[in-house]
């Protein structure tokens, strides 16, 4: 299990370059990257896509690369042909404008193009310095998010115990509600009917009213999918957090269910509980990557 928050940084430095790799991630619901290279950098760009979406499933996630050159390694040329038609280009404005006046080199250094710079260090060579510094601030972010989700499980596992001890609370008092319903439907037919009260009738109504208000079947499927829970948060499932958070919305539908159909004190504060401990969970589900 991994938590979608992370965080790695590592750094490289020689005589020549200083690179830093900053890795960071926050909830999502999707894998949604977002890189930040420098311009000259821009080819590998897709290289880095496939790097962390091999890697990371969920989550916001940032790269950051930070490349400052101390010794640069480029080549200055002149564009011979750019030159000659700037020349050209400011004999004939010249001409145009009636201004006599000599064209000099700070005439030509205001064009673009004509002077042009190359850096001899191309994105192979960079590569080399950065795949290896990137495994490390991977590893390093992916070591974070091992030990918050740790943290996340600790909790997660309180609060799903929490809602184990609330639904033995509401199975303890089922039998009890069910004996309510069949007292009370007995009582209320004899204070109407008397001694005129027709058995038969008084069992049928029992009946109706015991599927309406049976919490047996939810005690049942909330069991299981707290079963199901503690077993796929224990496992290293991919989209695991999909998966749990698939089972909340299970769990909370039958605490609902309960909390409809009680009109026990003891259980009707069972359910509260659940919900509370239901709420933190999802709450931590959704940082599950």
């Amino acid at each position: 299990m991994k938590s979608m928050t992370g965080y790695g940084y590592s750094e490289y430095q020689d005589e020549k370059i200083d690179i830093v790799t900053e890795l960071k991630s926050y909830n999502n619901r999707y894998l949604d990257l977002y890189i930040n290279l420098p311009p000259f950098f821009s080819s590998l760009e897709p290289v880095l896509r496939n790097f962390l979406s091999s890697r990371i499933e969920r989550g916001k996630v940032e790269l950051y690369i930070r490349v400052k050159e101390i010794e640069e390694d480029s080549t200055v040329s002149i564009d011979r042909g750019v030159a000659l038609a700037g020349i050209d280009a400011l004999k004939q404005l010249a001409l145009i404008a009636g201004i006599n006046e000599t064209i000099n080199l700070s005439h030509l250094l205001r064009m673009e193009g004509i002077i042009k710079k190359t850096r001899n260090r191309d994105a192979d060579y960079f590569w080399k310095i950065l795949e290896p510094l990137l495994e490390k601030t991977f590893l390093q972010f992916d070591e974070s998010r091992t030990i918050e989700a740790v943290k996340t499980g600790e909790d997660i596992e309180r609060q799903i115990e929490i809602i184990s001890k609330a639904v033995g609370t509401a199975e303890k008092f089922a039998s009890s509600m069910e004996d309510d319903i069949k007292k009370n439907l007995k009582d209320r037919f004899e204070q109407l009917l008397g001694d005129m009260a027709d058995e038969n009738r008084i069992y049928t109504e029992t009946a109706v009213m015991l599927v309406r208000f049976s919490i047996n079947e939810e005690i049942v499927r909330l069991k299981s999918h707290i079963e199901g829970f503690k077993a796929e948060i224990s496992s290293d499932s991919p989209q695991i957090g999909k998966k749990l958070d698939f089972i909340c919305q299970e769990i909370n539908r039958e605490i609902n269910t309960i909390g409809s159909k009680s009109f026990k004190v003891e259980v009707n504060q069972a359910v509260i509980d659940a919900r509370d401990a239901l709420e933190k969970i999802r709450e931590q589900v959704r940082n599950i990557a």
